[in-house]
């Protein structure tokens, strides 16, 4: 627990068998962490007797993708504080403590991948990604009016039960671009918003979507063309509730 709120941890795992112990051991020893979910999202053989021999229960979701994995975690979260992460190695379970220093003021507490101090060397956050991410998250603060904004695609997040939910209900995207539905859904349903730095590592193995360039182009065009078709329905959303 963590200021007695109860605190659950969502990993979403596709090719993560040789990361994903050694990320539940390390959020199972900050000794804050009340229950940890690993959504098995067609994961790799092997994965599943990794989980095993954790702390964590292991959910099979066969729908594939990112935000299917990410929704039903969503939906099987029944504590106070719900945090999402990759269990890929490329971030510190201890800065759970940094974003939830926030959670008593703001009730989506978002990452940041983009400060230098804390990508670390061999991380994949080049130019193309780090700038990627910026334009985007810019992008976003002229539309939507929001609260200061440099990484739209960092996925280590917190955020309250009921905001979850929120989420979990309205969304629509099943794929890699589930990361900044929720943070639109999140700006338009008017939550309260901050973004704290993180530490960057280098991933254990390749990713599936950010490892090969000609992906990362066409999930950031789908990304800017999401910014505006939620920003065009955005009164909508806020108003009755229904996705994009």
């Amino acid at each position: 627990m963590w200021h007695d709120k109860t605190i659950s941890v969502i990993l979403p795992t596709y090719r993560e068998k040789d990361s994903i112990a050694a990320c539940i051991n390390a959020f199972d020893k900050l000794g804050i962490v009340d229950d940890i979910i690993v959504i098995n999202n067609n994961a790799e053989p092997g994965t599943s007797e990794e989980v095993a021999g954790t702390a964590a229960r292991e959910i099979l979701e066969t729908r594939q993708g990112y935000g299917a994995a990410i929704a039903r975690g969503l939906s099987e979260a029944t504590t106070d504080l719900v945090c999402v992460c990759e269990p890929d190695g490329t971030f510190e379970p201890r800065d759970l403590f940094k974003l939830l220093a926030f959670t008593a003021e703001c009730d989506f507490v978002v990452g940041s991948r983009t400060v230098s101090n804390f990508i670390w060397d061999g991380a994949n956050m080049g130019l193309f990604l780090r700038w990627g991410n910026w334009a985007v998250a810019k992008f976003i603060e002229v539309l939507y009016n929001t609260a200061y904004l440099s990484d739209v695609g960092c996925t280590f997040r917190v955020m309250s039960w009921e905001r979850a939910r929120d989420i979990s209900d309205l969304h629509r995207t099943s794929g890699s671009a589930f990361g900044l539905e929720m943070l639109l859904l999140a700006v338009i349903r008017r939550a309260r918003i901050v973004q704290v730095p993180v530490n960057y590592y280098p991933r254990v193995g390749e990713s599936s979507v950010t490892g090969h360039l000609g992906k990362t182009i066409r999930l950031g065009s789908q990304m800017m063309a999401m910014v505006v078709r939620y920003r065009l329905r955005a009164r909508r959303i806020r108003s009755t509730g229904r996705g994009a």
